[in-house]
């Protein structure tokens, strides 16, 4: 018999630890555009659609579903996958997904993050209130309103408002069911899982209320809280759901894409990440953990050194594309031009003069490139 699976989409070496990311009510696996590709350098990324959202079939649940049945949907995603343990993160009804899975089936997961969710969602009555609305209008009138109950004030998400307006009503109304019904704060100490609680502070539909009180029940959970952030906080505010996921699913180590961000700039980064392949995801993953999680990160010498006997080594080696790039990073930790020709002069006497010649020309065009932009 043919199992009909939730729409999803998996990014990232299938070697790799597996990471499941699940969705907010109203919204499909875009959600998470600005944060999987760079997850899936050290993670085998796996998001998911909701019935009647994105692409899933909406008959894949009706009337007066649970979180569980959602719940089960994941778990049969994950066994058609080949995914017998797996770390997961949600958002607001993704996320209770999550506690679900971490009550009632421990054994499946490595890890748990939940971002602007929660352990209940304000009671039955307005999400059965909701669910009868759509059954009989539809949603344009949800989707009129999606921006302020999902953003900051000024702010929007174009794609995601679009996929509300998609949904299918009967699968939308009945995942309103399942939230109505949604209460595990009781079991919230069952949960021994690592577990990691992000908020928004400006979310008024999962205040961080709601996430500190799953903080304190869950034994050895962390709470994060985002400022500026509204309810969906991976479109809001991407760079800071990363770096909490990253610094929860790989340790400390995972700081050294940000501190490659900041010595090389964004720009370099975001290119590298676009190029970034199955072939070359493992490699990208290395430079990120070792030069930069440890090497670049040791406090032994400070970034100016740093750079300057970088500069020295390339030079030495003829790495001159590398050289370009490092000049650019040399200027960002605070080297001067004339310090940075200083060094180059420095490497005619010990590298030799034809290798410095070659390096005065890299760095002269990176230095006039600068100036001029």
């Amino acid at each position: 018999m043919t199992v009909t699976l939730l729409n999803h989409r998996a990014e990232g070496p299938a070697s790799a630890p597996p990471l499941l990311l699940g969705p907010s009510l109203g919204t499909s696996l875009a959600l998470w555009d600005q944060v999987a590709p760079e997850l899936s350098a050290a993670h085998r990324v796996v998001r998911w659609d909701l019935p009647g959202h994105g692409g899933s079939a909406a008959d894949l649940i009706g009337a007066g579903a649970t979180v569980g049945d959602l719940a089960a949907l994941v778990l049969a995603l994950a066994d058609a996958l080949g995914v017998d343990r797996f770390a997961y993160a949600g958002v607001s009804l993704g996320g209770a997904v999550g506690l679900h899975l971490a009550v009632h089936h421990p054994e499946r997961l490595t890890s748990l993050a939940l971002v602007c969710s929660s352990a209940h969602f304000g009671g039955a009555a307005p999400w059965r209130e909701r669910a009868e609305r759509v059954r009989r209008e539809g949603l344009e009138w949800l989707a009129a309103s999606a921006d302020a109950r999902w953003f900051t004030p000024g702010f929007s998400v174009p794609e995601l408002v679009r996929d509300h307006r998609r949904a299918d009503p009967e699968a939308y109304a009945a995942c309103c069911d399942a939230l109505a019904a949604f209460d595990l704060r009781d079991r919230l100490a069952d949960i021994t899982v690592p577990t990691l609680l992000v908020a928004g502070r400006e979310d008024p539909a999962t205040p961080p209320a709601h996430l500190r009180e799953i903080a304190d029940a869950v034994p050895g959970a962390a709470l994060v809280e985002l400022p500026g952030a509204s309810h969906l906080a991976p479109a809001q505010v991407p760079r800071a759901v990363l770096a909490a996921l990253r610094t929860h699913l790989d340790g400390p180590s995972a700081s050294g894409l940000a501190v490659r961000r900041e010595v090389l700039g964004d720009a370099h980064v975001d290119r590298a990440q676009a190029r970034q392949t199955p072939f070359t995801a493992r490699f990208q993953d290395f430079i990120s953990r070792y030069a930069w999680g440890e090497i670049w990160t040791d406090p032994t010498l400070s970034r100016r050194e740093r750079s300057m006997i970088t500069l020295t080594a390339l030079v030495a080696y003829g790495h001159y594309d590398e050289l370009a790039m490092h000049v650019r990073a040399a200027r960002r930790n605070g080297l001067t031009p004339e310090e940075i020709g200083a060094v180059l002069l420095q490497t005619a006497v010990y590298c030799g003069v034809p290798a410095a010649n070659s390096a005065f020309a890299t760095a002269q065009r990176v230095l006039a490139e600068e100036e001029a932009g």
